[in-house]
């Protein structure tokens, strides 16, 4: 007997984080159940209510933007006849599968960044003093994410692809992170004449972008059926230009927004980070000002952190990073108009509008 599964009507417009994130929540249930179900058939019961400890504490409480942007991409490239209730439950635990991704990289970088705060409240390795202990629990959502990718998708004509995706994009982001710690000098005071804009886009791009932007709507892409590689590349040149402006807003929210909105502490400073703010400093900074940074950046002395704030602010950077969102907003709402391979521009504006003026 043919089972019949209702269709989902297509939209192009953004559906609001609070009514997607409701339909994800109700399939969060289901998908803790399978990890502690994988526990339960090796009869470790100990690690059964560890994994449910920590999918809960480090997985549903972050914005879902990756997650989000998955499932709005598949209902806006998938043909109407794809848009049943099976295939998007299917979409919904693939979009957990990108969160247990985040929870991945999150749990170890809070680590090497020696972070206290994360979604406003302690980071995972500093609950209960859990300490490194928590580079297992990082490993865990890791292979949880493939075990469900596994167990949901193996099959599925595009399964290897989905397999290769999200492999390649684990490997462009620890190599972007890696990138990222060398920059810091391992603990010693930063070499700030590294401190290039090439060094910072190619951190960027391999740290930030790749997984939060090309990732989701890549393998939305795949999920709808699209196999033209030229849909791919021009998705993939708009989606990189998104991880840029997203993570200059990163990294000038951490300096200049509201901790208590966007949940995280601010460190950028202390670990002497490779951030967009630095690099624009150093550009600006006359022979004395760069004598301040060089004696101030990478130290956690709260009036040398104050220093350098003082001096990003001396030197223009909030006026500068508005004309820089204004103009990367402009053109890449340009660039998206000029996308000529059947992809929907409505698609990659309503994901700009999304990062436009952001405060979190």
């Amino acid at each position: 007997m043919r089972t019949v599964h209702s269709v989902i009507q297509p939209t192009q417009t953004w559906v609001t984080s609070k009514d997607e994130s409701r339909e994800m929540m109700a399939v969060w249930p289901d998908v803790v159940r399978d990890l502690t179900d994988v526990t339960k058939n090796l009869n470790i019961p100990d690690v059964t209510k560890w994994m449910a400890k920590i999918l809960q504490y480090n997985v549903p409480g972050g914005k879902k933007t990756r997650a989000l942007t998955l499932v709005y991409a598949y209902k806006a490239l998938a043909p109407s006849d794809q848009l049943t209730e099976e295939n998007i439950r299917l979409v919904r635990i693939l979009a957990w599968c990108l969160e247990l991704m985040q929870a991945f990289f999150l749990t170890i970088d809070d680590i090497q960044d020696r972070s206290t705060l994360r979604r406003g409240q302690p980071c995972w390795y500093l609950y209960n003093d859990i300490g490194l202990a928590a580079i297992n629990d990082g490993l865990l959502f890791q292979c949880a994410m493939f075990y469900l990718i596994r167990k949901h998708f193996k099959g599925k004509d595009y399964y290897v692809s989905l397999l290769e995706s999200f492999h390649d994009s684990i490997l462009k982001t620890v190599m972007g992170q890696s990138l990222d710690m060398l920059s810091i000098n391992f603990g010693k005071k930063p070499n700030l004449d590294l401190f290039t804009m090439n060094r910072y886009n190619s951190i960027v791009e391999y740290k930030t972008s790749h997984y939060s932007f090309v990732l989701p709507v890549t393998i939305a892409m795949q999920l709808a059926g699209i196999k033209d590689p030229e849909m791919f590349r021009q998705a993939k040149t708009i989606l990189l230009e998104m991880g840029h402006l997203f993570q200059v807003q990163d990294d000038y929210l951490g300096c200049y927004g509201e901790s208590s909105i966007h949940g995280k502490d601010y460190t950028d400073i202390e670990e002497g980070k490779c951030t967009w703010l630095i690099v624009v400093a150093l550009q600006r900074a006359t022979p004395e000002q760069r004598k301040i940074l060089e004696e101030c950046y990478g130290s956690s002395d709260p009036e040398k952190v104050r220093r350098v704030k003082q001096l990003f602010t001396d030197l223009g950077l909030p006026n500068t990073y508005s004309i820089y969102e204004e103009e990367t907003y402009n053109l890449l709402n340009v660039h998206i108009q000029q996308i000529s391979r059947g992809l929907p521009h409505s698609l990659f504006l309503n994901l700009l509008r999304k990062l436009y003026h952001r405060v979190s």
